[in-house]
């Protein structure tokens, strides 16, 4: 990963998604370090899945919605309602339901306000259950010498096989990776899925690779969208067309830290996010369409 810090796209500045808007007092108090602010981030959302039914750790069914805020303000308002206190440790039902995209983007809306240059980076861990390759969404942090990537899904004690303020590249591989080692024939596609027990053609395989491209090259250009989200050329279909193979690899060979060449694919009409998306969310799982602010380039 390149060394050099990136300097047109400005990652230790908010994003539309990651502002903390009338909750930036609630964060002034916290301590600009990274690993601190990991701990923090990592006790304030629930995992809707991950423990199984959320009903069973107290959470009434009516606040399942929670976990399609889309926006970090909103996130820390509804935190702020359950507790006052950022820094105190969370009870389950004082944590959002959400996802590993939301502890991210807690996460990365922490650096960005202690201008500490961050951006979520959408792609698959294959530490997350043994072999698997499970869809996942982690926090990269400039160190001041290098890009790190940062896990702030789980605690700081925890059986992970790995630091989790250092993920080694091969445990965590951003989209680009995960599409290139499949295209390649080095990744198999049957291990990378969203959870092993869905077996939807389009949650498995390249097409889902295809997918968080997009939600990857979208998260580079700062907006950290909900990870059902569909807009463009992404689909539910279960199969990648060859002329979409061929446009992902173009998309997949950009330099990270390629701002101009990030801006350029993410203008494309393929990439483009507009005034009206669909989203899948688990909550309904069905299609409905989400009106959103016109994308602009960070």
């Amino acid at each position: 990963m390149s060394g050099r810090r990136p300097v047109t796209m400005d990652y230790a500045t908010q994003s539309p998604f990651s502002d903390p808007g009338r909750h930036s007092d609630w964060l002034d108090g916290t301590p600009a370090d990274f690993a601190a602010l990991r701990d923090i981030a990592s006790g304030l959302v629930f995992h809707h899945w991950g423990n199984g039914d959320p009903t069973d750790h107290g959470f009434a069914p009516s606040r399942f919605p929670e976990i399609d805020l889309r926006y970090a303000e909103a996130m820390l308002g509804r935190l702020r309602e359950l507790n006052p206190s950022l820094a105190a440790e969370r009870r389950p039902t004082e944590r959002i339901l959400g996802c590993c995209r939301d502890f991210t983007l807690l996460y990365v809306t922490l650096l960005r306000h202690h201008h500490i240059p961050a951006r979520s980076r959408v792609g698959f861990g294959n530490y997350l259950v043994p072999g698997w390759h499970l869809d996942h969404v982690v926090a990269e942090v400039w160190d001041g010498s290098r890009w790190r990537l940062v896990d702030p899904q789980f605690a700081a004690a925890n059986p992970l096989p790995l630091d989790v303020l250092h993920v080694p590249r091969d445990r965590f591989l951003v989209a680009a990776d995960a599409w290139c080692a499949l295209r390649s024939g080095t990744l198999d596609p049957a291990t990378v899925v969203v959870s092993p027990d869905l077996s939807e053609p389009f949650l498995r395989g390249l097409p889902y690779a295809r997918h968080n491209l997009a939600l990857d090259l979208a998260a580079l250009t700062k907006h950290e969208m909900i990870l059902w989200d569909i807009w463009g050329s992404m689909n539910l279909d279960p199969a990648v067309s060859d002329t979409d193979a061929l446009r992902a690899d173009s998309v997949a060979a950009i330099d990270p830290d390629d701002s101009a060449a990030l801006r350029a694919a993410f203008d494309s009409p393929d990439f483009r996010i507009p005034p009206v998306i669909r989203t899948l969310s688990p909550t309904t799982r069905t299609l409905t369409e989400v009106p959103l602010p016109p994308a602009s380039p960070a």
